[in-house]
């Protein structure tokens, strides 16, 4: 119930961006978050923007990338720049939902979307 889109291949220098919805019963949804696996790496946190818009980044990322919502479609987005071979990995995005307003918030979390960076 979370689809993310829009990974690939691109050239080192190269951008993407990357996009996540959910979908099923909603009724909020706090904060949403981007991650990554490299191969033989533990996952690791990239970005994440809360309900109201704030937003923090890994060291890694901060001045490349920028993550966004848009609360009325669900919807998180990842807009990579300058990107490096070393931010080849799976990208998962991850949410926090609450499906009714009688239910606990849970953490979602999508497929999985590969982006490899390579000459």
């Amino acid at each position: 119930q979370l689809q993310a889109f829009g990974g690939g291949l691109v050239q080192p220098g190269g951008s993407l961006r990357l996009s996540c919805a959910a979908s099923g019963s909603i009724a909020s949804i706090a904060a949403m978050a981007w991650y990554r696996q490299a191969p033989e790496k533990w996952r690791e946190l990239v970005a994440v923007v809360t309900s109201t818009g704030i937003t923090k980044y890994a060291d890694t990322v901060e001045g490349r990338f920028t993550i966004s919502r848009v609360n009325a479609q669900n919807t998180v987005y990842l807009q990579m720049n300058s990107l490096k071979p070393e931010d080849t990995a799976v990208y998962y995005c991850t949410a926090q939902i609450r499906r009714t307003a009688f239910t606990p918030t849970n953490d979602y979390w999508g497929q999985g979307t590969l982006v490899t960076v390579s000459s």
